[in-house]
C-alpha cells in the first residue's frame, strides 16, 4: 500500500512540475473573407441623416452590393489587441467624387486593397464571442490606373471553433483620405486559423529551502524569517525595524513615520509656522504667509491701497482694487474729454484736423497737464462704407494724427497710445445716415 502511495505522490509532483503556462495572445494566423462592398449607402449618409436612411429605406440592397474575397493575416500584440493585415480584390462600379474631375465608369473593374490595422477586443481569445474594434489605414488600386488612400473603421465579433481557429464576422465603413477616394462601406463573414504551433513554457518549481538554514545570520530561521536576506529583529518577524516615510529614521524613533523629515526635528519635516510652503528656517516672515520669490514674506504694497505691487499699475499712488490700485479718474474730468471728443473733426477721407477742432483738442491738453499722473488712450473708429483695410489704416491715421498733437502741445508721449479699430466696434447703426455720422469718431480715454 505504501509503494502504491508514494507512486502516485510521483505522478502527481511530475504533472504538477510540468504544469503548462497559457496564453491568449493570438498565434501567427492566415484567414480568408468573403465580403459585399457596399458604394452608395455612405454616399446617401453623407446628405441625409441615418434616421431618414433607415425609415426610407435607403440602405443599399444585398442584391446590389458588389462581391469579393479577401486573405487576412492576424497575429496578437496583447492578449487584447491584434494586428490584422488584409487584400481585397473585387469588380465594382466606382463612384468617382465629383471634385476629382473623374467620370463614374459605367462597367465594373477590378478593385485591389490592401491595409493594416488594429483590431482592439473587449475580451481575450478564451471567449466563445468576442467584439472588437477595428482601424487602420489602406491604399487602393482601381481598373490598373487609379491610385488612392483610406482609413478603415469598423466593429466586429469573433466566434471561437477551436484552439486558434475563429470565424470574423466584419462591418466596415472606409473613410476617404485622398481626392480621387470616396467613402464606402464593406460588410465581411470569413474564417481564420494559425500557421505556427503554440509554444509553451514549463514551469519549473522551486525547491524548498533547507530546514533550520540563516540566510542573513540574525538568529531567526529563514522557515520564519519575513526578510531572509536582511537582517532584522524577532519583533519584525526578522525584518528590520521600518522606515515607512524612508527619511533614514526608523518609525520608532520617528515622531512623523509617514511623512519624511529630519533627525533635527524627530524625524518631521522643518516646520512652516504661517503654512505658505516655506519652511521656517529659510522664512524671514516665519509667521506670515508669503512667497519665494520674496523668502517667504508678502508681495509688498508700497502704496498701502490693499493691491500689492506686482497687482497694482500705479505702485506709488494709493487707489481702488477695482481701477487695479490706480485712483479714480474724477467723474467731471471724463465727461469733459469726452465731450471735447465727439467735437474733434476731420477733412473728409483724411487725417487732417479741422481747424474749428483747435478749441477742444487744446481743453484736453489742458486736463493732461493739470494731472501729470494722467494718461490718455486715443482710437479711431469710422463707420462701413469703403473698403475695410482703408477704413483701418485711416483709423490709425487720426488716432495718430492726435497724438501727434498733443505731444506738440508739451504732453508727454510716454503718457499717450494711440490705436485704429477701423469700422469694427460701431455704437450705432451703420445703415443709417445718423448711425454712420456716430460711428466715425475719435474716442479719448482718461486713466492712471
Amino acid at each position: 500500500m505504501k509503494k502504491i502511495l508514494l507512486t502516485a505522490i510521483g505522478i502527481g509532483l511530475s504533472i504538477a512540475s510540468m504544469a503548462q503556462e497559457f496564453s491568449y495572445k493570438k498565434r501567427p494566423s492566415l484567414g480568408i473573407s468573403f465580403f459585399l462592398q457596399d458604394m452608395k449607402t455612405a454616399k446617401l449618409l453623407e446628405t441625409k441623416s441615418l434616421p431618414s436612411v433607415l425609415s426610407n429605406g435607403y440602405w443599399t440592397k444585398i442584391k446590389d452590393m458588389d462581391p469579393g474575397l479577401s486573405i487576412q493575416y492576424f497575429e496578437g500584440l496583447t492578449e487584447h489587441l491584434d494586428f490584422m493585415g488584409t487584400l481585397n480584390g473585387s469588380f465594382v462600379t466606382y463612384p468617382f467624387y465629383y471634385k476629382s474631375g473623374i467620370a463614374t465608369p459605367t462597367n465594373s473593374k477590378f478593385l485591389l486593397e490592401t491595409d493594416a490595422n488594429l483590431n482592439l477586443k473587449l475580451l481575450t481569445d478564451k471567449y466563445f464571442l468576442v467584439p472588437y474594434l477595428r482601424a487602420g489605414v489602406g491604399a487602393s488600386m482601381y481598373g490598373g490606373s487609379y491610385f488612392a488612400a483610406y482609413a478603415p473603421i469598423g466593429v466586429g465579433l469573433q466566434f471561437k471553433l477551436g484552439e486558434g481557429t475563429f470565424v470574423h464576422v466584419l462591418g466596415t465603413y472606409k473613410a476617404a483620405v485622398t481626392s480621387l477616394a470616396v467613402n464606402y462601406m464593406s460588410y465581411s463573414i470569413g474564417i481564420a486559423s494559425p500557421i505556427v504551433e503554440r509554444k509553451q513554457t514549463a514551469l519549473v518549481t522551486p525547491p524548498p529551502p533547507p530546514a533550520d538554514k540563516d540566510s542573513d545570520g540574525d538568529g531567526i530561521p529563514d522557515s520564519k524569517d519575513k526578510c531572509p536576506t536582511v537582517p532584522g529583529i524577532a519583533k519584525y518577524d526578522g525584518c528590520p525595524v521600518p522606515d515607512t516615510d524612508g527619511d533614514g529614521i526608523n518609525d520608532e524613533n520617528d515622531k512623523c513615520p509617514t511623512v519624511k523629515g529630519v533627525a533635527k526635528y524627530d524625524g518631521c519635516p522643518v516646520p512652516d509656522t504661517d503654512g505658505d510652503g516655506i519652511n521656517d528656517e529659510e522664512d524671514k516672515c516665519p509667521t506670515v504667509p508669503g512667497v519665494a520669490r520674496y523668502q517667504g514674506c508678502p508681495v509688498p504694497d508700497r502704496d498701502h491701497d490693499g493691491v500689492n505691487d506686482e497687482e497694482d499699475r500705479c505702485p506709488d499712488v494709493a487707489g481702488t482694487k477695482a481701477n487695479f490700485g490706480c485712483p479714480e479718474v474724477k467723474k467731471e474730468l471724463v465727461e469733459k474729454v469726452q465731450k471735447n471728443a465727439k467735437n474733434i473733426l476731420f477733412l473728409t477721407g483724411s487725417d487732417k484736423i479741422a481747424t474749428k477742432s483747435t478749441k477742444e483738442l487744446n481743453e484736453v491738453v489742458a486736463v493732461m497737464k493739470e494731472d501729470a499722473a494722467l494718461k490718455l488712450d486715443i482710437e479711431g473708429h469710422t463707420d462701413n462704407v469703403g473698403k475695410e483695410a482703408a477704413n483701418q489704416v485711416l483709423s490709425e491715421k487720426r488716432a495718430k494724427a492726435i497724438y501727434k498733437y498733443f505731444v506738440r502741445k508739451g504732453v508727454d508721449a510716454s503718457r499717450l497710445s494711440a490705436a485704429g479699430y477701423g469700422p469694427g466696434r460701431p455704437v450705432a447703426d451703420n445703415k443709417t445716415a445718423a448711425g454712420r455720422t456716430q460711428n466715425r469718431r475719435v474716442e479719448l480715454k482718461l486713466r492712471y
